[in-house]
């Protein structure tokens, strides 16, 4: 808007205004005039101060139930500060016969390690000091310290960590603490309400709302193939800092730990489900460490598409079917190689359960326990093979 236009409407509000006044001034004389009375002040102050016979109905202000799970859960949740010391590698220059002749004795001092810090975000599991966070909270640290709300920190131990699931547990010598009511993240419906805790950015005990937008998020579809979690995705604002904080529902229990968030876009939070990161965590506290069930296979989804760019490259192994999971690479000495998998092949069908999708096959594998079969059909160039294939540990094989 112009300021002409703004000069001209100010004039007409004003003109207005004038108006209303000059016609208030103008009734109220006559009305005065012909109604002498009126004339006395107190008879006017009187009729101002009159209270209103009219009933104004009450307003019911709901609830909020937010404020009540902050209340209750907002004692549980904890911050983390882990620092961990690095090598650091001279510059290339410092190196230089050159530069050292130059400077001599002079030569600048330059560190050979440094420090690095991070912040984030936990919550109590237990009155004797059991802290459930993201693996990648404490990732590497030497020092982990724990802050609790009402300011007292502890040095922490970390119990365990793993790195597929991204769960870590921290022990801190304490006792009677609050605790955070554990949910049942299966049961999570879209729509929901969700509530996120944590420290952005060191600012403790922020608390931000939202609803479930999804659930069963794969690693693959938010950026993380190695990530072995089907995610809750949460339009909560989640921030650098979070990472370990609870997700809670209106009840306060938590029904995850929020973890992620994809760059450039907002809105989309993701944690990892309370179910799973509950039986990772009891593996933690018991043994330090979780034995994942592993086949050793490198995979995707086959579509026609895919199928048009194998034939046209001419790849050593050839692909009859045009959907199924590929397998692109068997790892040597893995279950799947002593098993009989060949790259190349398409699995189609595992205990009697059709699979399109590398996320379903992988779902199958975790939910096999350690030795036991998995029934699994192939098409192998256009044959049908079937294979029992034991499932091994993840861990034997990072050893090999």
């Amino acid at each position: 808007m112009t300021k002409t236009v703004v000069s001209s409407l100010n004039k007409v509000i004003g003109y207005g205004a004038l108006l209303l006044t000059g016609a208030g001034v103008g009734i109220s004389g006559s009305y005065i005039l012909n109604n002498p009375s009126i004339v006395n002040p107190a008879a006017i102050a009187q009729t101002q101060n009159k209270p209103s016979t009219q009933s104004v109905p009450s307003i019911t202000v709901p609830t909020n139930y937010v404020t009540q799970v902050v209340k209750e859960v907002g004692p549980a949740v904890v911050q983390i500060n882990a620092s961990r010391t690095v090598s650091v590698k001279q510059p290339e220059m410092f190196n230089d016969p050159f530069f050292r002749r130059f400077f001599g004795s002079q030569m600048p001092a330059f560190p050979d390690k440094e420090v690095q810090r991070g912040t984030g975000s936990g919550f109590i599991i237990s009155p004797d000091g059991k802290i459930l966070t993201n693996a990648h909270v404490i990732d590497g640290a030497d020092k982990v310290s724990v802050i609790l709300k009402d300011g007292r920190t502890y040095q922490g131990r970390v119990l365990g960590t793993d790195p597929l699931t991204d769960v870590a547990v921290v022990q801190i010598e304490a006792n009677n603490l609050p605790v955070a009511k554990l949910g049942n993240s299966d049961n999570l419906e879209v729509g929901e309400w969700a509530i996120a805790i944590g420290n952005p950015l060191g600012l403790d005990n922020t608390v931000t709302t939202g609803i479930i937008s999804a659930t069963g998020r794969s690693g693959s579809q938010i950026g993380v193939a190695d990530r072995r979690v089907d995610f809750i995705q949460t339009d909560a604002a989640i921030n650098p800092g979070n990472s370990g904080g609870p997700l809670l529902n209106e009840r306060g229990e938590v029904v995850g730990i929020n973890t992620a968030i994809i760059r450039n876009a907002q809105g989309l939070g993701f944690a990892i489900p309370i179910s799973k990161a509950q039986t990772i965590a009891e593996q933690l506290i018991a043994n330090g460490k979780v034995d994942h069930p592993y086949l050793g296979v490198q995979m995707v989804q086959l579509t026609p598409e895919l199928k048009q760019q194998l034939q046209a490259s001419q790849q050593q192994f050839t692909v009859r079917k045009d959907e199924g999971v590929l397998i692109v690479r068997v790892m040597p000495n893995s279950p799947a190689d002593n098993g009989g998998i060949k790259a190349g092949d398409v699995i189609t069908n595992i205990n009697g359960q059709a699979v399109v999708q590398p996320s379903k096959v992988q779902d199958l594998v975790e939910q096999t326990p350690i030795g036991q079969r998995l029934s699994l059909q192939l098409d192998r160039q256009g044959r049908t093979v079937n294979l029992d294939v034991p499932v091994g540990t993840l861990s034997q094989a990072q050893n090999q």
